[in-house]
C-alpha cells in the first residue's frame, strides 16, 4: 500500500562563499520583519488588551517598508510563524501563569540569522543539477531578475528527483553557515503489519538507546558519537581563523554533523528492523517533559542542549511508518526510579547511573534496561509472564557502531 507523507531533507550548499552575503541579508531581513510585526502586536495589546489575528498583521505589515525586503510569500510566513508562537504561549498560560509571551529577535544591538521559508512563488528547483534558485525582495536586488542560485548535495541515500513535490524551501543558519531544507511529499510503500508484540525505548545521552524486547535487552551506545564530536571539535577550536571560522574550521562542522546524521538514521534503521525480525507491531519511546527547561548545571545542560530524543523519535517514527511498527510517544515521569517488576518507587532504587536495585523485590539489573522495561508495560501492563529475571534485566546485548562498516555489531560477550 502506499501512503503520502511530508520528509524534510537538508542539502549543505556547495557555493557558501557566493550566497552567504546574500542569505544574510534575508534572514537578517526576516527578523526585522518579525521584530516590527512583534513591536506592532505589543502596541495594539496595550490599547486594546487583544492580540490582532494573523489576518490584521498580515494587512497592516504589507505598508510597511520591510514588507518588500522578503518575497511577498516569504515576509507571510513570518507572520504566521509570529501568530502560532502567541497561541503556544496562550496554551502554556493554562499551566504555567508566569509564562513569556514571544520576544524580539536581537542579540544585544544586532539581530540574529533567522530561518527564510520560501513558497511555491519563491523558488524553482532543478533536482537534476542540483541547483535551487531562491527569490530576493524588491527591496534587495540590485535588478529585476536578480535572485540567489545555490548550488546543494543532499545525502547519498536521498535522490529529490523522486520526490512527489517539494512544497517549500527553508534557508536555515545552523550556526557556523547557511543550509537548506526541503520540505516534500513523498510517496512510500508501507507493510502492514499484524504483529502485536510490544517494545519500549530508554533514550539517553551515555546510552543513546535502549530498548525491552519481547524476549531481551539491547543497548545502544553513544561511544562512537562521543569520539567524533571530542576529535571534531577539536579540530574546529584549533583552526578557528582570527577573522571568522577558516576552511578546516567549516570542514570539520560539516564532517561532525554528516557523521551524527548517518550515526541516527543507522541507529534507527537497526531498531526497526530488530522490531520486525521480533515481530513487534508497537513501540513505545520515553519521552523528557520539559527537560530542555530543567536546570542541570553548566556542564549537564551543555549535555542535554545536544542530546538529540526528538530527532531520534522522528526517525523512528517515519521509518516505522513504512515498515508497518507503531511509533508512540510515552512521557517517561518515574520510569528511572521505579521497579519494572514490583512497582517501588523508591528513589534510593537508582543506585548510581547504570545501577538499579530494588528495595523491595531485590531485582538487580541494569538502570536503562529497568527504564525501557517501564516504558514497554506503559503499553502491555502485565507481562504476560515473559522472563524478566535478574539475570535478564542485568546482562543485556549490546549493540556497538562500527565506523567501518557503518552498522552496529553485537560485542561478544566474554563468559568466564
Amino acid at each position: 500500500m502506499a501512503i503520502e507523507v511530508t520528509r524534510t531533507y537538508v542539502g549543505s550548499i556547495q557555493n557558501q562563499r557566493q550566497v552567504c552575503d546574500g542569505l544574510n541579508s534575508l534572514g537578517d531581513s526576516t527578523s526585522k520583519i518579525w521584530n516590527v510585526a512583534r513591536w506592532t502586536t505589543d502596541r495594539i495589546w496595550n490599547q486594546t488588551g487583544e492580540i490582532p489575528d494573523e489576518g490584521t498583521l498580515k494587512a497592516y505589515m504589507k505598508n510597511q517598508p520591510c514588507w518588500k525586503d522578503l518575497n511577498a510569500q516569504s515576509s507571510q510566513k513570518v507572520i504566521e510563524e509570529l501568530s502560532d508562537a502567541f497561541q503556544s504561549w496562550f496554551d502554556l498560560r493554562q499551566k504555567d501563569a508566569e509564562a513569556n509571551p514571544p520576544g524580539y529577535r536581537k542579540h544585544g544591538d544586532t539581530r540574529p540569522k533567522s530561518t527564510v521559508t520560501f513558497k511555491a512563488d519563491g523558488f524553482k528547483h532543478d533536482p537534476e543539477n542540483n541547483r535551487v534558485r531562491l527569490s530576493k525582495g524588491k527591496n534587495l536586488k540590485e535588478h529585476r531578475s536578480d535572485f540567489l542560485l545555490c548550488e546543494y548535495q543532499t545525502r547519498p541515500d536521498v535522490d529529490l528527483t523522486e520526490v512527489t513535490k517539494v512544497q517549500n524551501v527553508r534557508a536555515v543558519w545552523n550556526g557556523s553557515e547557511w543550509e537548506l531544507h526541503f520540505v516534500c511529499k513523498v510517496s512510500l510503500e508501507t507493510t502492514d503489519s499484524t504483529d502485536d508484540g510490544v517494545a519500549g525505548i530508554d533514550l539517553g545521552i551515555k546510552n543513546i538507546a535502549t530498548v525491552a524486547f519481547p524476549d531481551e535487552y539491547v543497548l545502544y551506545p553513544g561511544n562512537s558519537l562521543k569520539e567524533d564530536k571530542h576529535y571534531f571539535t577539536r579540530s574546529e577550536y584549533d583552526t578557528e581563523g582570527e577573522n571568522g571560522p577558516s576552511e578546516k574550521s567549516m570542514w570539520a562542522r560539516r564532517k561532525l554533523a554528516e557523521r551524527e546524521t548517518h550515526f541516527y538514521h543507522t541507529l534507527t534503521d537497526t531498531i526497526i528492523t530488530e522490531c520486525v525480525e521480533r515481530g513487534v507491531g508497537t513501540l513505545a519511546v520515553s519521552w523528557p517533559e520539559d527537560v530542555r527547561q530543567s536546570d542541570w548545571g553548566k556542564t549537564g545542560n551543555k549535555k542535554l542542549h545536544s542530546w538529540a530524543f526528538d530527532r531520534i523519535y522522528q526517525y523512528l517514527e517515519y521509518k516505522g511508518e513504512i515498515r508497518g511498527v507503531e511509533v508512540l510517544k510515552e512521557n517517561e515521569w518515574d520510569t528511572s526510579k521505579t521497579c519494572s517488576r514490583c512497582g517501588d518507587d523508591t528513589k534510593a532504587n537508582r543506585v548510581e547511573r547504570g545501577l538499579y536495585v530494588c528495595s523491595s523485590c531485590e531485582l538487580v539489573g541494569n538502570a536503562d534496561c529497568n527504564g525501557a522495561e517501564n516504558m514497554r508495560q506503559k503499553i502491555t501492563p502485565s507481562p504476560h509472564g515473559e522472563d524478566r529475571s535478574n539475570g535478564c534485566v542485568a546482562q543485556p546485548l549490546v549493540h556497538l557502531f562500527d565506523r567501518e562498516s557503518g552498522t552496529f555489531n553485537t560485542r561478544e560477550q566474554v563468559v568466564s
